[in-house]
Parts: C-alpha cells; sequence; structure tokens
C-alpha cells in the first residue's frame, strides 16, 4: 500500500510517502519567517503552508518515483496545533482523496509522535512507556497497543519546549529555544544556580512555570534584570536551567519505570532532539535493562512520515473516517489518549 502523508500543524509543512512498509520521501519545509518575532505568528504559518504543500506534494512523488494516481491512502494531521495551519493540509489532503477516490484518514498530531520510533530500525515493544516532549505538549504514557494509550501524566501548565523557548527569550538567544539552549550550555557546569524541580499532586504530573519564575527571580536578584547579565554567565544560567528541566522530565519517567513492567522507553518530539536529554535517557534505560527507542533528529520535530504511519495503522485497524472531519486545536479531542 502506497501512503501519502501530510503535516501542518505549526510552522513546518511536510509531505511523505510510504510504500509497502518502506519510506520513500519525507520532505520538511521550516518556516524561518517567525524567528524575527520570537515565536510562531498563525496567520503568517498559515499562508506559508498555503504555499509551499503543493509543491512539496509534487517534489515528494517525483523523489518516490511514483505517480499521483499510485497513491492508496491519504493522511494528513487534524490536530492539535494552529487552526489555520491545520485547515491548509487537511482540507488538501481531503480535496485529494476525493479526487482520487482513495481512502482519507485524519491524524492526531501527539499520536504521530507517539508512535514516531516504529519509523526507526529498531522499534518499541508493546507496551513500553512513552515520554512525549515539544513546544506544545509534555506527557508521560502507558503505550499497550496502537489503540491502547494511557495518560500517566502531562503537563499541568508550561510545556517543556515552551520553557526551553521563554528562557532562551529572556537570555537574548534568539527562538528556537531548544537548540539555542542547548549551543549556549555545551560543555559548561550545571551547578552554577539552583533551579528546583516542581513537585505536583500526581507524582507523574509536571510543572514548568515555576522553573521559568525561579530563573527569572535569579536574575533579578544577582543583575537587576536580563539586560544586565555579564555575556560569560548566560551559557551558565542556560546550563543550569536545562539541567533542571532534564532531571524533571527524567524523575517522572524513573517513577513510572519503577512502577509499570514495560518492554521499551520511548522518547519523542522536538525536545527529544535535546543531546543532554537523549543522553540521560540512554542511561536510564542502561540502569533498568529496558529497550530504548529515539527517533532519528529527521522525525523528531513535526514530520509527514509519522502521520503517514499513524494513519496507515488506522486504516489497517478498519477505523474510518469522513470528509466531514474537521481540524481540532486541542488535544482532548478526537484522541486513543485516555
Amino acid at each position: 500500500m502506497k501512503v501519502l502523508g501530510i503535516e501542518s500543524s505549526c510552522d513546518e509543512t511536510s509531505v511523505a510517502i510510504i510504500s509497502d512498509g518502506k519510506l520513500l520521501s519525507n520532505l520538511i519545509s521550516s518556516q524561518d519567517i517567525h524567528n524575527v518575532f520570537g515565536g510562531v505568528v498563525p496567520e503568517l504559518s498559515s499562508r506559508a503552508h498555503l504555499q509551499i504543500l503543493l509543491p512539496l506534494v509534487k517534489k515528494s512523488l517525483q523523489e518516490s518515483g511514483i505517480s499521483l494516481n499510485q497513491i492508496d491512502l491519504v493522511c494528513a494531521t487534524a490536530g492539535p496545533g494552529l487552526i489555520g495551519a491545520l485547515l491548509v493540509g487537511l482540507t488538501f489532503a481531503k480535496g485529494l482523496s476525493y479526487s482520487l477516490q482513495k481512502p482519507f484518514v485524519p491524524v492526531n498530531h501527539i499520536e504521530g509522535h507517539i508512535f514516531s520510533g516504529f519509523l526507526m530500525k529498531d522499534k518499541p515493544k508493546f507496551p513500553y512507556l512513552c515520554l512525549v516532549v515539544s513546544g506544545g505538549h509534555t506527557l508521560l504514557l502507558l503505550v499497550e497497543s496502537d489503540t491502547q494509550i494511557t495518560k500517566l501524566g502531562s503537563t499541568i501548565d508550561d510545556a517543556a519546549g515552551e520553557a526551553f523557548d521563554k528562557i532562551s527569550k529572556l537570555l537574548g538567544l534568539g527562538y528556537p529555544g531548544g537548540p539555542k539552549i542547548q549551543e549556549a550550555a555545551e560543555g559548561k557546569k550545571t551547578d552554577f544556580a539552583d533551579f528546583p524541580i516542581a513537585r505536583c499532586k500526581n507524582e507523574y504530573d509536571f510543572s514548568f512555570s515555576g522553573l521559568k519564575t525561579s530563573v527569572l527571580r535569579f536574575i533579578q536578584k544577582e543583575y537587576g534584570d536580563a539586560s544586565k547579565i555579564p555575556q560569560e554567565d548566560i551559557p551558565l544560567i542556560a546550563a543550569s536551567f536545562q539541567y533542571s528541566a532534564v532531571r524533571a522530565l527524567l524523575n517522572n519517567t524513573e517513577k513510572a519505570l519503577n512502577k509499570f513492567n514495560v518492554n521499551s522507553i520511548s522518547l519523542v518530539g522536538g525536545v527529544a532532539a535535546n543531546k543532554m536529554l537523549r543522553d540521560q535517557f540512554e542511561n536510564l534505560a542502561f540502569k533498568y535493562k529496558k529497550n530504548l527507542i529515539i527517533p532519528s533528529l529527521e522525525f523528531c520535530g513535526d514530520n509527514a512520515a509519522m502521520i503517514a504511519y499513524r494513519g496507515l495503522k488506522l486504516h489497517q485497524a478498519g477505523i474510518m473516517y469522513g470528509y466531514d472531519f474537521n481540524a481540532y486545536p486541542s488535544l482532548s479531542d478526537y484522541s486513543f489518549i485516555k
């Protein structure tokens, strides 16, 4: 079966083609236009998707060596995400599906991330613990099958990626925050400042707003305001923040490992590209003798390969969708995560 996947939930436009289980193409166009604003501007994002989506589809087909009429299944992200951006990809996919008279599958973006480990040669084995860390979501999940996903914990305020973005902006490092913080913190000591990790009522929940506030209060106490931080101290603050954020993610995952009998651990989402986080999860997996699956950098961020794969599995499970299925902005809608 030949599957075409489309991803347009935020500021990446992506098109992928999977044929008989093999990934033939996974094209990603990132929108650099948002950097000057320090974050994604929804209207600009939607316009950029409109401009690049059709050329990407044509290029993906050409790269895959197949024609449009050979496509058997069309999949697209339906949510969560920016509603305008989602509508661009979803509407295009519906129209393509209708014109080809081939099935259409709307895909939950977070579920795409959850199963992105299956794009790797070494795949997760059910049941597995999955930590989803991105700019919009932070979730700790027990994944028992393609359709049985239990939420153990989530952030009660800001997502991990959002915290990286805001601290990066505070320190004057720029956007996106994840790579900027990592670059600044590389090789620096992590005990310059002691930023506390929140404890939530649910032991598997996360909270990053307090961590952000702690960084802000430290800067105000030591320097007055961020503009007065000596250049040599900025990487040290970044390293201390990164260490605390990673420890928060690691601690809750370890708690879950002590309670649930799983075969694998999977670390997914955009923040999973962080080197310190990846290294610490490798140590954790070694300690508990678990199989660790972290997607390659190409599949950590938003991409259509994970959407095509997830859509294919839903189609194979016999789950049907109509053209009246609409985009949705929130994770709570239309998800197998319970």
